[in-house]
């Protein structure tokens, strides 16, 4: 089988994943049954599947220009408002990671910089550079645990939110394809351009941040943005799943027992602390569940913007916090980390 029939024979068991999940009624369908079915296939027979890099990208920048829709100026405003709840939020969530790293280093003998990069609750992609890039850290370890943490907000989040009453069946957009306009088409075309150039530089999480930014100000400057038809986002949806689906490798970890077992603990710790802390960020700001819970979970900003969208959230509220803890775990805990170990040789 070549990589062309690989593609399609992984495009249509994805799809069958996110159609069965659709019929019955299993939350945010287009992302969990494509990842679940992907898990499984390539975990019985890994050689059948093959999925390029950049088709999950296409989804990602589906998903930002969605995001930046929300972003219109009323958005930016409470973004503002809501500026220290975000930096108080956000420290308090990676302190929380932070003792829960030194619990896990301590029961499990693993050093402390492996710990804390397995709990850290940035993006999966941004996590795995900054692990590569630290000297000491056990990249499988890592990359198992984050990857359990993904899957534990990936699902657990959406059958949360549904058990709070959430419409998770699939996303609140109408098929608008009858007033899809130039303009969009000029704004998507530049979003991937943008993208492309946000990729060059290093610019973190550049397929879904830089559309974001780039319809927010397309809107600003006052060209048209449209909603995309939901049989586009859905398929945006399905794309990102089938990527996390595939990147779960279970039969490459040693001492799997150990491993898997301290990851589920931490992942769930983590996962109840959010939740507490969305909680009291929801009764603090007055917010609806799903939009306080999905600004603070430690998922990645693709993940929770697919969820966000599908559970009709605020999607510039879920984002504006994404990507604060993004960017503050970029520019501050990762020079922290790195000055940390260096002060440990």
């Amino acid at each position: 089988m070549n990589k062309l029939h690989k593609i399609l024979f992984t495009f249509i068991v994805g799809s069958i994943g996110g159609l069965l999940f659709s019929i019955i009624g299993i939350p945010v369908p287009w992302l969990l049954g494509p990842l679940t079915f992907l898990l499984i296939g390539s975990s019985l027979k890994p050689d059948l599947f093959y999925w390029p890099k950049t088709y999950k990208s296409v989804g990602m920048v589906l998903i930002g220009y969605t995001i930046g829709l929300a972003l219109d100026g009323d958005a930016v405003k409470e973004i503002g408002r809501q500026l220290p709840y975000m930096f108080g939020m956000t420290m308090l969530l990676i302190l929380l990671s932070a003792g829960i790293a030194w619990i896990v280093a301590k029961i499990s003998k693993i050093n402390y910089a492996t710990a804390l990069l397995s709990s850290i609750p940035g993006g999966m992609t941004q996590v795995m550079v900054m692990a590569e890039e630290t000297k000491g850290v056990n990249l499988t370890i890592v990359t198992v645990t984050q990857t359990i943490r993904l899957m534990m907000i990936v699902i657990g989040m959406p059958l949360v939110l549904t058990f709070l009453g959430a419409d998770t069946t699939g996303g609140a957009v109408e098929d608008v394809a009858s007033s899809f306009s130039w303009q969009t088409i000029l704004i998507l075309a530049i979003c991937v351009a943008a993208s492309f150039i946000g990729k060059k530089i290093k610019f973190p999480t550049a397929f879904l941040l830089v559309p974001a930014l780039v319809t927010a100000l397309a809107q600003g400057v006052g060209m048209e943005a449209t909603e995309l038809p939901s049989s586009v986002l859905q398929f945006a949806q399905l794309v990102i799943g089938i990527h996390i689906g595939l990147m779960m490798k279970p039969k490459e970890l040693e001492n799997k027992g150990t491993t898997i077992s301290l990851a589920i603990i931490s992942a769930a710790l983590l996962f109840i602390v959010a939740m507490g802390l969305g909680l009291i960020f929801a009764q603090l700001n007055d917010l609806d569940l799903p939009t306080a819970l999905l600004s603070l979970a430690p998922g990645g900003m693709d993940q929770m913007g697919a969820i966000a969208h599908a559970v009709d959230a605020e999607l510039s509220l879920v984002a504006g916090y994404q990507v604060f803890r993004a960017f503050f775990i970029l520019f501050l805990i990762q020079p922290l980390l790195a000055y940390f170990l260096k002060r440990m040789n």
